[in-house]
């Protein structure tokens, strides 16, 4: 750490890769009041005391998308460390493809499912860009 750079507080964030059959990929809008309201992400959730990633998703997917998923359904697909102003982000990634029950807005937030193609046009925050190149580079193997 340079000298002129505080400590920042490290937040540990879950996220998921849902990825449907025809390999199109779930965006959520954060919504209006929330920081970086209108940006596109991973849908997930901090990870509370006590609680793996994996359990924060099963929780996180319940309670904002109305899904059940199990650890079993995860596997493990990228992760992203970024400093922004006020803290650093540290948030792990799992590749999701299959869930019971159907995705719903539960949160105020929209949702898109969006191809490889697509995702470029999301705008996005800076945490969740190399993520989406690493979703690209993913679909392009996956379909190769």
């Amino acid at each position: 750490m340079r000298e002129d750079e505080g400590a920042k507080p490290l937040v540990l964030v879950a996220a998921a890769a849902l990825v449907r059959g025809d390999g199109r990929l779930l965006l959520a809008q954060r919504p209006n009041g929330k920081p970086m309201a209108g940006l596109w992400e991973l849908p997930g959730g901090k990870v509370e005391a006590g609680e793996t990633p994996q359990l924060a998703l099963v929780r996180e997917l319940k309670e904002e998308l109305g899904i059940t998923v199990t650890e079993t359904d995860m596997s493990a697909f990228s992760f992203a460390s970024h400093g922004y102003e006020r803290f650093h982000l540290l948030m792990p990634v799992f590749l999701i493809r299959s869930w019971e029950g159907e995705i719903e807005d539960r949160e105020g937030q929209q949702f898109a499912w969006v191809s490889a193609e697509e995702i470029g046009s999301y705008p996005a925050p800076e945490a969740d860009v190399p993520l989406f190149a690493r979703f690209i580079d993913w679909s392009k193997a996956a379909h190769a």
